[in-house]
């Protein structure tokens, strides 16, 4: 099965999926590690295709915020520990792809937040970021999380948070901070979790990709 956006239209012509619906991993400068989490989205994709049913191309591609192939892409992933810098053309790319119905999915992996906020207030300078509840939807689109976002790494020994940006009411950005679901993701030997906190994280990061491809049933 293929889920389909209603509001997104994500099977048209504008975000094709003839290999299983494609995520983007945004590569971006300023000397960030956006190539961080490349591996775990991977397996992210692996184990939401098994659980949710949905087809979903194993293999995130690598994209840069300017390009003409952003549009591929109806989810893009962006992930580091150090600074984001966004280009006047990146910026504005950006906000036609939130315009256009595509999504973000980003993760603080321990150094990215003031940087991340202060580019994406240039891409949406009218948006502010608003911390989800616990029922909202994205914690519920196939598995429940009755305490909202799971902590799956210590970082600064903070709450987990889920932050949305929203255009015209429907969210373009799922931002998860004080988390690091991509942690998560990792194969066991790489970060030693134990299982469970590996499979809440899988279960969360399938809960955001489900949500993102059936913003416009809500």
């Amino acid at each position: 099965m293929v889920i389909c956006a209603l509001w997104l239209g994500v099977c048209s012509a504008s975000f094709g999926a003839e290999s299983g619906l494609k995520v983007g991993l945004l590569k971006y400068n300023g000397g960030g590690d956006w190539y961080s989490g490349g591996r775990a989205l991977g397996n992210l994709l692996r184990y939401a295709e098994g659980t949710s049913g949905t087809d979903f191309d194993p293999e995130p591609r690598a994209v840069e915020p300017s390009s003409n192939e952003l549009f591929s892409y109806p989810v893009t992933f962006i992930n580091g520990h150090g600074n984001v810098s966004f280009s006047e053309n990146e910026v504005n790319n950006l906000r036609a792809y939130f315009n256009a119905g595509g999504f973000l999915f980003a993760n603080d992996d321990y150094g990215m937040d003031a940087s991340f906020r202060r580019e994406m207030k240039k891409v949406l300078p009218d948006a502010e970021w608003y911390e989800l509840p616990f029922t909202h939807p994205i914690y519920s689109s196939t598995t429940r999380f009755a305490s909202g976002l799971p902590k799956i790494h210590e970082h600064d020994k903070q709450p987990a948070q889920g932050f949305g940006l929203f255009v015209n009411g429907v969210m373009v950005c799922y931002y998860n901070y004080e988390c690091d679901l991509c942690d998560g993701w990792e194969a066991e030997e790489i970060h030693n979790d134990p299982p469970e906190k590996r499979k809440a994280a899988l279960d969360m990061g399938t809960n955001v990709l489900v949500y993102a491809l059936t913003r416009g049933s809500e």
